[in-house]
């Protein structure tokens, strides 16, 4: 359970960490997408999954599911990754390579950084290829995961 862990149980300890950021993610997402942004369509799975419990999804054109989706992927990023940072910092990585103010600026700047190259994606994706949002926001997930992994353990957190 200690931070100071092998490579190979600190990534599991990460994807769990991950998992973690991401149930909140989720959680936050499917709701803005539901209610607040709508960015679903009807026949999406999570649409499917809500329609179980009698719950309808808003009928959108494609133009402004994708943009809510940047909107609400915009939205999700702080909260997610506030939980993230909370879990890595007591759980996974050693804190104290950089200055505190340093070292949240950096752990940002890192989620940014992937949150772009994703949110793209994920756009491309509902915008280019019309996939399913949750096909889009899985695409963004993984990119994310690869690239705040690596950038996380050698640049923000001590190895």
């Amino acid at each position: 359970m200690q931070r100071d862990a092998s490579p190979g149980v600190q990534f599991i300890k990460y994807a769990i960490a991950g998992g973690i950021a991401t149930s909140v993610d989720m959680l936050v997402f499917y709701i803005l997408s539901w209610k607040v942004f709508p960015a679903l369509r009807p026949d999406d799975p999570i649409s499917q999954l809500i329609g179980l419990f009698g719950f309808t999804v808003t009928p959108i054109t494609e133009a402004v599911r994708a943009q809510n989706y940047v909107i609400n992927r915009c939205i999700t990023f702080l909260f997610s990754n506030f939980a993230a940072y909370i879990v890595n910092i007591y759980w996974v990585f050693e804190p104290g390579r950089h200055k505190k103010w340093v070292e949240i600026s950096l752990f940002y700047a890192v989620s940014l950084t992937s949150y772009v190259i994703g949110t793209t994606v994920g756009w491309a994706i509902i915008k280019a290829l019309g996939l399913s949002t949750t096909f889009a926001y899985i695409a963004n997930v993984i990119a994310s995961l690869l690239i705040n992994y690596a950038c996380r353990k050698y640049i923000v957190f001590k190895k």
